[in-house]
């Protein structure tokens, strides 16, 4: 089987409060069970807040820290799911499923290299 990472993407600003948060959460969590019963699911995180990143690059022999994103945009990288599945159709399966639990938000599949 492949593994897959399911991105989720979500706009800077604040969370949603939990009129809103909670709900989403416990559907999340119901589909988590689902990944783990199919045999699907391998890790799933959400991350800190973009302005809690340290972004290090290399120029030469010294390594320039940066605090805060990499890119500024209008959406970040707010977490992710790793899952394990047969082909891609599979893997747009479950990431259908996760995208129609956090709509509006964008969910990107990607295949991990080799």
């Amino acid at each position: 089987m492949k593994q897959y990472l399911l991105s989720i993407y979500q706009p800077d600003g604040p969370a949603p409060g939990p009129e809103i948060l909670e709900p989403v959460m416990e559907n999340l969590a119901i589909l988590n069970d689902e990944l783990r019963a199919a045999g699907a699911w391998v890790f799933s995180a959400g991350l800190h807040p973009p302005e809690s990143a340290t972004v290090l690059r290399a120029d030469g022999d010294e390594v320039l820290l940066t605090d805060g994103p990499f890119t500024e945009g209008k959406e970040h990288l707010g977490g992710f799911t790793v899952i394990q599945a047969d082909d891609l159709d599979e893997a747009l399966s479950w990431g259908r499923k996760l995208a129609t639990i956090l709509q509006p938000l964008s969910i990107e599949v990607r295949p991990f290299a080799g």
